[in-house]
């Protein structure tokens, strides 16, 4: 009996020296892990500063790299004027950045061959879709002159033909519509009108409503056009009137927000930069005319 108590006993002690050897080499790998294996291996505490190598030759540009201890990788190669051919006209990462050794460092190189784009049509696209396909196209975006023409930020003209194969890079003019039209337009009789009346007046006369107040008043029908501004017999075709409008004596302002909604075919007021938008609103208006 005594015999099988000391056996457990030392069967107990045992099992308890072997799970602190365990746990002392655990923590003992953690430790060196920590301390020297990883940091070994992931170059703790080093940086490389990166060096400015645009403006160099490329065989110089790929030694510079080699010195500071990092790759290169020709990423593009495209045409610069400022540049001789086979320099370095941009990197990744930029210069000054910290990186870990062995780094690549990605190169846009210049080159003396500079590939063809067929030039896109832009007539009749808004100015910031134009900008995006000229860029997409790898070309640049040139002066941008203003003409009179309805539809404002809409593109008129431009100095290359759509269809043109020219050079990438090649700069782009543009004439773009400043929302009014070059001729002067009569303005239509609007006053004791109905408002509905008015609105299909204004724009068959290819004018604008830009504001709409409306106005209490006893003796007058509700819905009608008490006045309206610029109070004048012409306006350059495009330009907008504001209206008042008469309202019942008695009716609460709450419930009149629905005495406008023809209007909301009429879209943005010239000075605002929406030129879709302007496009759909005004379907219904006589031809643009062309400058």
């Amino acid at each position: 009996m005594s015999v099988q108590k000391n056996s457990t006993v030392n069967l107990i002690r045992n099992s308890i020296i072997l799970a602190i050897a365990l746990l002392v080499i655990a923590a003992g790998t953690i430790y060196v892990m920590d301390r020297w294996i990883m940091p070994a291996y992931t170059n703790y505490n080093e940086g490389i500063t990166v060096p400015d190598i645009t403006k160099l030759p490329l065989e110089q540009a790929q030694a510079t790299l080699e010195q500071y201890g990092l790759r290169h990788e020709v990423l593009d190669r495209r045409a610069h004027a400022a540049f001789p051919a086979d320099y370095i006209i941009d990197q990744a990462p930029p210069v000054g950045q910290i990186v870990k050794p062995d780094r690549k460092v990605y190169l846009t190189v210049n080159t003396t061959e500079n590939p063809s784009v067929t030039v896109p049509d832009l007539v009749n696209m808004s100015l910031r879709n134009a900008r995006i396909q000229l860029e997409n196209y790898g070309l640049a975006v040139g002066t941008i002159s203003y003409e009179s023409s309805r539809f404002r930020s809409t593109v008129l003209r431009q100095s290359v033909p759509a269809g043109e194969t020219v050079d990438q890079g090649t700069v782009v003019d543009l004439a773009i519509s400043d929302g009014l039209g070059d001729q002067m337009v009569a303005v239509p009789e609007l006053e004791g009108v109905l408002l509905s009346d008015a609105q299909q007046a204004i724009r068959k006369a290819g004018l604008r409503i830009r504001e709409i107040r409306f106005q209490p008043t006893r003796n007058t029908t509700p819905n009608t056009v008490l006045s309206f501004t610029p109070d004048s017999r012409e306006l350059r075709e495009g330009e907008s009137l504001n209206l008042v409008i008469s309202e019942r004596y008695d009716a609460r302002e709450v419930n009149e927000a629905g005495a406008v909604m023809d209007e909301a075919e009429e879209g943005p007021e010239p000075d605002q930069d929406t030129t879709d938008t302007d496009n759909e609103s005004e379907s219904n208006l006589p031809n643009p005319v062309e400058p």
